[in-house]
């Protein structure tokens, strides 16, 4: 039998993968419930298939997807790493997948726990001093806090218009940055991958509303000069974004409220081990300090006499931003991650991911050249311009890495290296991992000759 084929191609007629057991109460007809003008005239056209059939029709199509739980998926930028089951099944029990958001305060206090010592853990771990769990998504996280800089300037009666974005920032950045109102200006990168100081001193203005920074960046370079960006950023009263999608390469090393940013969103889905992919769902929580807390979203958790309770919106809120309070299943997702990882525990995730993406590179660079020399964070980049002058682009690289059961990297991205491959092996791998894939990746150049 071919699984592939659409489950109404394997519909026989009469076959069935259930019986219903004989009524027990007073049968009515349908149409004296509903009124038969509510009713079909003609049967939905469903599928007709027997149960063991449509398990394995639709295992047989999981299987065609790769997965963090199928093989190693080393997509650079996204942090595709294992989530733990533990975060499954606490999610799954019933006296939190059961709860109804518009149940009154006093009947989830439970949930509103949860959620209140998240956000105190997410300040603990970040250096911020307020935080929204609302918004959905990453991308999402970064309109909220390009509104919040926006609020900041109207509170002081500026209409700034100007957003500054590194060359080597990620992409949803200018996007973001655009769909918030905003104009972007790129800064150049210096010949080590960091920011350019002299191409930033000449586009500060009294325009700019304030530079978004992804830290790392997206060569894996931590950007060093952030006293400098902050000079710099202040002698106009612009705020500084920091785009913590990368933020497992430096939990319990350093908060980005300690270096100076004023704001940052976070991706549970990345950094917190909460599911990641096919659209959603993900959460993106903004930090912000003391500057932009009146700004923030209402629904943040506030306790107070031994009773939890979501807070109003103030008067300078930038307002509600997502329904209700943020996809709750994720938030909780991330506080038994936190809760099982621990404070110490942090601090080995992001030695461990930076420990494996040099430990890949240093097996790789003598085969593909570094878009960067260095050290290098969380995550590296590799051009495979030589393999290009040798017949073989990266999106050839990218396909026949499939061929041995591992995803491929992100190619093309960074622009700012030819022919990128952006590689992050994550900390949850294994150095058996690493090598087969770094053995895979030997194995296609050599093919290239």
């Amino acid at each position: 039998m071919n699984y592939t084929q659409l489950i109404f191609e394997l519909s026989k007629p009469g076959r069935r993968g259930h019986t219903i057991p004989e009524c027990d109460v007073p049968e009515r007809p349908v149409e004296e419930l509903l009124g038969r003008n509510h009713l079909r005239r003609n049967a939905a056209p469903l599928p007709e298939v027997a149960e063991n059939e449509v398990v394995r029709h639709f295992v047989a199509l999981s299987q065609l997807n790769h997965n963090v739980d199928k093989g190693f998926y080393p997509l650079g930028s996204c942090t595709m790493k294992y989530n733990p089951k533990i975060n499954e099944r606490l999610a799954a029990n019933s006296g939190f997948a059961a709860l109804h958001p518009d149940l009154p305060e006093q009947f989830v206090q439970g949930a509103l726990q949860i959620m209140y010592e998240l956000q105190q853990d997410l300040l603990e771990i970040t250096g911020f001093t307020a935080i929204t769990l609302q918004p959905a998504a990453g991308a999402q996280g970064e309109f909220v806090g390009l509104l919040l800089m926006q609020q900041y300037h109207r509170n002081k009666g500026r209409d700034r218009k100007t957003i500054l974005i590194p060359d080597s920032a990620h992409g949803t950045n200018p996007a973001s940055a655009a769909i918030a109102g905003f104009k972007t200006v790129t800064v150049a990168s210096n010949p080590g991958g960091m920011i350019d100081l002299t191409d930033l001193q000449s586009k500060i203005n009294d325009d700019v509303a304030g530079l978004m920074l992804t830290n790392p960046n997206t060569l894996g370079i931590f950007e060093k000069q952030i006293p400098q960006i902050r000079q710099a950023l202040d002698t106009v009263d612009a705020l500084f974004y920091m785009d913590g999608a990368n933020m497992n390469a430096l939990f319990g090393i350093v908060r980005p409220g300690d270096l100076g940013f004023d704001v940052m969103h976070l991706n549970l889905h990345k950094s917190f081990s909460t599911p990641h992919g096919g659209g959603g769902p993900g959460s993106g929580p903004v930090a912000v300090n003391e500057k932009l807390s009146e700004f923030l979203p209402g629904a943040t958790v506030e306790f107070n006499d031994g009773f939890y309770y979501f807070s109003d919106n103030g008067e300078k809120s930038i307002g509600e931003i997502h329904s209700f309070y943020g996809n709750f299943a994720l938030l909780l997702r991330a506080y038994v991650y936190i809760r099982s990882v621990g404070a110490k525990g942090f601090r080995k995730v992001a030695e461990s991911a930076i420990i494996n993406a040099n430990y890949l590179l240093a097996r790789l660079k003598e085969y593909y050249d570094p878009g960067y020399q260095g050290v290098t964070m969380h995550e590296f980049v590799l051009s495979a311009e030589k393999q290009k002058q040798r017949g073989i682009k990266a999106l050839d690289i990218a396909k026949r890495l499939l061929d041995f059961g591992v995803h491929p990297p992100t190619v093309y991205f960074p622009l700012i290296v030819k022919e990128a491959m952006m590689i992050e092996p994550t900390e949850t791998e294994s150095k058996e991992s690493l090598d087969y894939f770094a053995d895979a990746m030997i194995q296609i150049d050599r093919e290239i000759d």
